[in-house]
């Protein structure tokens, strides 16, 4: 593929990243951002619209330059417990004046020197841009390990494509007044769909400071936010005031209960089931290869969303234990929590760039399929017995 190409694939992935759940706890602000321009002149939407792109493309810039001159890899910043904490804090304010029904106000002087606010669409492209940072998202891992074989320019302007794709979906919105218009406009439903966010925001503040915390203080940090959820919901479900601000809670809890049921053990489930993992090391890696073992290697960190949800899905799923069992395979686990060369030199070693990262070796030690970004439990499972089946 030529740069051209790579370049398009970057923007797509950027567009796909608005999906993944890095992402979501920057909605809030986003549509908020959205709201206040809506019904306005094409001047202040463009301007709004600028003012997004530039809060994206100010994280993405520094991530280039710093991928492209300081050899950083995607997440790195997010190996900093202050940095963690620091964005726990601000998505725990953010989360608290969601739930009040309040937006988040520009300063004052942002209105006195541009003559309007802009501040508010600047910084939720920039907070968008920072969430995604632990979440590679679909395609993106092939085309950030692409983007590290180039040259500085190159890399730089792979990112800034990415940070363009985030802020893509919003910009269309801005500048399709018809689509904007479309939007609804207030209503007591629209508070409670606010509040709702801002209980997203506040389990974005909760996962991150999760990640510094010691066990029990996190189990307290869940706690507390599952009993403010349980609170909101019976509220809003008897306060309303209306059948749409009732119908927002309600869907809220529908959507909980299906959740718990799909998650659910079903019957006959062997629930001690689970993959052996162990830590990946060259000793682990040269005991699979004499033994003639296919190798399951996984790349996670605390801090990592998407990895999360990887761990509590597809290596969890029967189909995937079953085929690793079936293959004999070693099932390695690469914790990039904290800063690691070594592990890092493994995830640039097997063609990785970002997490989460998974990569299946056959019985030689070959690379058998990278699974960068999202994946399915079948994709797993399919790769685990095709490398169980080579000689």
């Amino acid at each position: 593929m030529t740069l051209w190409q790579y370049l398009l694939l970057a923007t797509a992935a950027g567009v796909l990243l608005n999906l993944t759940p890095c992402v979501l706890p920057a909605l809030p602000i986003k549509l908020r951002s959205i709201g206040r321009v809506v019904g306005d002149g094409p001047g202040r939407r463009l301007l709004a619209g600028a003012a997004l792109l530039a809060g994206t493309l100010t994280f993405f810039g520094g991530l280039a330059i710093a991928t492209a001159w300081l050899n950083w890899t995607w997440g790195t910043i997010f190996q900093s417990p202050s940095f963690r904490i620091a964005l726990a804090l601000v998505l725990g304010g953010l989360g608290v004046w969601s739930l009040a029904g309040r937006g988040l106000q520009p300063p004052q002087w942002a209105y006195r020197v541009q003559g309007t606010g802009y501040a508010e669409p600047y910084l939720a492209g920039l907070l968008a841009a920072v969430l995604s940072a632990p979440c590679t998202g679909p395609f993106l891992g092939g085309v950030l390990a692409f983007a590290l074989t180039q040259s500085p320019a190159a890399i730089v302007a792979i990112f800034l494509a990415v940070g363009l794709g985030l802020a893509l979906p919003y910009l269309v919105l801005l500048a399709r007044p018809g689509l904007i218009a479309k939007m609804p406009r207030g209503g007591a439903w629209l508070v409670r769909i606010h509040q709702f966010l801002g209980l997203i925001l506040l389990a974005g503040a909760v996962f991150f400071a999760a990640t510094v915390l010691p066990g029990h203080a996190a189990a307290f940090l869940w706690s507390g936010w599952a009993g403010i959820v349980t609170f909101w919901l019976l509220r809003a479900l008897i306060v309303g005031p209306d059948l749409g601000a009732r119908l927002v809670p309600g869907l809220v809890l529908a959507g909980t209960v299906v959740s718990a049921f799909a998650a659910w053990p079903q019957p006959g489930a062997d629930a001690d089931a689970a993959l052996a993992w162990q830590p990946l090391t060259e000793q682990s890696l040269q005991d699979a290869r004499a033994a003639r073992r296919p190798v399951l290697i996984e790349f996670t960190a605390d801090w990592c969303i998407n990895c999360k949800v990887l761990e509590q899905t597809v290596y969890r799923s029967a189909k995937v234990i079953e085929a690793a069992r079936l293959a004999r395979a070693a099932t390695l686990r690469a914790d990039l929590s904290q800063p690691d060369e070594r592990l890092q030199a493994y995830l640039r070693e097997f063609g990785g760039a970002g997490l989460p990262f998974a990569v299946v070796l056959d019985r030689q030690g070959r690379i058998h399929k990278r699974l960068p970004d999202l994946f399915t439990a079948d994709t797993l499972a399919a790769a685990l017995r095709a490398a169980g089946d080579k000689p």
